[in-house]
């Protein structure tokens, strides 16, 4: 039995581990591979496909100061990724971004739609987790319910603590799934400016 817990375990482990690392690929299907979270429309109005393109190396290619992207021209897609550094300074959360760049054509420019993407584990996970929550304390209530103990004083004393207990528990993990979001997305952020600004140049402030 505990040899049974410990083999699921470890291949629950691998399972979130595989698909990390599949996510944080930069192949073709790879690329399009997590949970959109969010997206972002702009336009290239200084650079055409081909000059776009030249910027890449042979492999399509493109190392930022913090990130790293990569173009598939058959595909009019970027890929682009903050650097994940072993040693690194800065707070790595568990919900890692990856940008997914569409281009195409309008008028005389390149219209760009960029989804922000997280690991399917995170999000499914991060789901579970308010669920098991929420389920978790009407469940407790409902059995205090059926057993009759709301109808005493220590009983809704109990109810209320579970109550209390839950929402501590939603609150908290709500706090800490928007910090990470914030943070994560504004590492994408910076790769991205980065990326726009050496084909674009600086953006001129608008008046």
């Amino acid at each position: 039995m505990i040899f049974a817990g410990f083999f699921a375990g470890a291949l629950f482990l691998g399972l979130i581990l595989g698909d990390w690392f599949y996510f944080m690929r930069l192949t073709p299907d790879a690329s399009r591979y997590g949970c959109g979270v969010a997206r972002i429309h702009d336009r290239f109005t200084q650079t055409t496909m081909k000059q776009l393109a030249d910027r890449f190396d042979t492999n399509g290619l493109l190392t930022l100061p913090h990130g790293t992207a990569r173009f598939y021209q058959d595909l009019n897609q970027i890929v682009i990724r903050q650097k994940y550094r072993l040693f690194a300074m800065g707070f790595r959360t568990l919900w890692p971004l990856k940008g997914l760049i569409s281009l195409s054509h309008e008028d005389d420019a390149l219209a760009v739609m960029c989804r922000k993407l997280t690991p399917w584990s995170s999000a499914l996970l991060t789901g579970l987790w308010f669920v098991l929550v929420a389920v978790g304390t009407v469940g407790a209530l409902i059995s205090l319910f059926v057993e009759g103990e709301l109808a005493a004083l220590g009983g809704m004393t109990l109810a209320f603590g579970i109550v209390g207990l839950g929402l501590v528990f939603l609150l908290s993990g709500a706090i800490t799934v928007v910090f990470a979001y914030r943070l994560e997305n504004a590492r994408l952020t910076i790769v991205y400016e980065e990326l726009r600004e050496l084909l674009e140049g600086p953006r001129v402030p608008q008046a």
